[in-house]
């Protein structure tokens, strides 16, 4: 696929820039944010094939395991889970990818030299520029379709591994090609993917589709703590540590439960309040589309994008809900 008009944009020159930032260093740590979604992950790997493409080393570690759900994307066995095993060296060469900001890389920043030097990649409009080189564009729909058009910049031929990769960063990050952010662009770029031998209706099972027992049993508790304010407008679901334990269930299991509350016909704004450690709280919000919700999320100090965001606020799970009930009528009023 062409990227002619790009190159007289400033994302054109965003990408030059990246690619030769690739291109002048050999040895690069790839990190994403913690609590990975299926375009961090994807976005990961896909980093990871471009710079084997390249001939350069690598290390691709997180904090916190990837969901067990893409697995079977190529690199998921070589990233490193840096709460099961931290690396001892430092790194002086980083790449983030679909990173709001420096602190969603949590602890792997602690690997990072002194005088490392960082790639920013993202496509979140709340993205604050950290890192020596930027490559953000935030009208994409995923940090993927932007290491999409630096492979095809650097003359990479995508095969079935990075295909893989891309469709599955696109797929779950517009929702099943569902959400606003599905432009004809993204559809090209995913038949494109279909035409190298992807498998989109087995990755879109797997990925968007089955589920769990434990999932199905989080799901039905988390259900029954389905609450509405503001005549309907908000809707949220709470889920704490203890209901995780009874039921033998992961942080892998909440994903998409957000999308309940927020599916409610009338609902404006939807919210998952889920205890991540005892007295840490984080929050998922999505918005029908009137609401900007990542104004919210950074507001609290998290981000996102206007349709989805998050953030983390320090307090029990019922003060959680108090004040995200609040901060979100404030806007609904």
């Amino acid at each position: 696929m062409s990227i002619g008009k790009l190159h007289a944009t400033e994302y054109g020159q965003q990408l030059a820039a990246a690619a030769a930032f690739i291109e002048q260093h050999d040895d690069f740590l790839v990190v994403s944010h913690i609590q990975p979604d299926g375009d961090a992950a994807s976005s990961t790997y896909a980093t990871g094939w471009i710079l084997t493409q390249l001939g350069k080393s690598f290390t691709m570690i997180n904090e916190g395991a990837m969901p067990s759900k893409f697995s079977f994307l190529q690199g998921s066995q070589q990233t490193i889970d840096y709460s099961e095993k931290a690396p001892t060296r430092q790194f002086q060469t980083i790449i983030s990818v679909d990173c709001a900001d420096f602190s969603r890389m949590g602890r792997i920043s602690t690997l990072f030299d002194e005088q490392a030097q960082l790639l920013n990649i993202d496509h979140h409009p709340t993205n604050d520029c950290f890192g020596s080189c930027h490559l953000i564009k935030h009208d994409a729909a995923a940090t993927v379709q932007i290491l999409y058009d630096l492979a095809i910049l650097m003359n990479l031929e995508p095969d079935i591994a990075f295909g893989e990769c891309i469709y599955t960063g696109l797929l779950t990050d517009t929702g099943g090609f569902r959400y606003s952010n599905t432009t004809s662009e993204v559809m090209k770029i995913g038949a494109s993917m279909l035409e190298l031998g992807v498998r989109g209706a087995e990755i879109a099972e797997e990925v968007l589709e089955r589920m769990t027992y434990s999932q199905i049993v989080l799901l039905q508790k988390a259900l029954s703590t389905l609450s509405f304010a503001y005549e309907r407008k908000l809707a949220w679901l709470a889920v704490s540590l203890a209901d995780l334990e009874v039921i033998g269930a992961s942080s892998d299991d909440l994903d998409g439960l957000v999308n309940y509350p927020r599916n409610v016909e009338g609902v404006e704004v939807g919210m998952l309040i889920k205890e991540k450690a005892p007295g840490v709280i984080k929050i998922s919000l999505r918005s029908s589309g009137l609401v900007d919700v990542a104004a919210i999320a950074q507001s609290l100090g998290g981000g996102g994008h206007v349709r989805a965001s998050g953030c983390t606020i320090l307090g029990t799970l019922d003060e959680a809900v108090a004040k995200m009930v609040q901060e979100v009528g404030d806007k609904l009023r």
